[in-house]
């Protein structure tokens, strides 16, 4: 299984990301993970999709008139 922890900045474990092949065989094999999931979905509400939607646009209209991720982390722990 290729698991990849992540971590916060003092290096704690925060979660784990399971590729979704591996998810899939998971839930085939614990049919409880199938549920879980079925159970926990939370499905987005519609001022959150109309946020979605706003700046997609924004950024079809204007794609060079964004910052990396790197960059974007770098000036905010400059910021900090």
């Amino acid at each position: 299984m290729n698991l990849q922890f992540i971590k916060d900045i003092k290096g704690n474990t925060t979660g784990v990301f399971i590729p979704i092949e591996e998810w899939q065989s998971l839930k085939t094999k614990y049919s409880d993970l199938q549920n879980e999931e079925i159970n926990t979905s939370v499905e987005l509400n519609s001022w959150q999709k109309e946020i979605i939607d706003e700046r997609l646009e924004n950024y079809y209209k204007n794609p060079k008139d964004v910052l990396d991720f790197d960059t974007t982390i770098a000036k905010i722990r400059k910021g900090l």
